[in-house]
């Protein structure tokens, strides 16, 4: 199934319809968007302005405690996915399952970084037997490569 890009002014006029026609699935089915996607257009215009219905091309950070926090929440069974979402201001409801998938995977939910760490950047002639290590070293722990970096160093 093929995403449609909606521009700023096309999710406006949608936003706009809704307020005429007040039903999300004729809106919906009008302008063939998933009802859930125009209630959350509608949701970040209401609380952001035409600012919310731009696209963002920067990561958001979150906290380890923010994460976990969500998590708990929605493990309470209290509130919903996108209710979290908008108390936490979290930027898309993906991004919390993504975390809860991880949590229930018992992976290690750790703060959002910052792009490559410093190691990817560094660089430096190894020599045959050098190089049969480190991937004896990666490969011993579990596929580390970070951790391997920081052996060498």
């Amino acid at each position: 199934m093929s995403r449609k890009s909606y521009s700023v002014e096309e999710k406006y006029q949608i936003v706009k319809a809704l307020g005429e026609v007040n039903s999300s699935l004729q809106v919906s089915s009008i302008y063939k968007v998933h009802f859930s996607t125009v209630l959350e257009w509608k949701y970040k215009f209401d609380t952001f302005g035409l600012e919310g219905l731009k696209e963002t091309s920067s990561w958001k950070k979150y906290s380890k405690e923010l994460k976990l926090s969500a998590i708990q929440d929605y493990a309470s069974g209290n509130y919903s996915i996108r209710e979290i979402t908008r108390m936490y201001e979290i930027s898309d409801p993906s991004v919390l399952r993504g975390w809860i998938k991880k949590y229930n995977s018992h992976s290690e939910i750790k703060d959002t970084s910052q792009g490559r760490t410093s190691s990817m950047t560094k660089g430096r002639k190894t020599t045959w037997e050098e190089r049969i290590q480190i991937v004896l070293d990666c490969l011993g722990n579990k596929k580390d490569y970070q951790e391997a970096a920081n052996t060498l160093d």
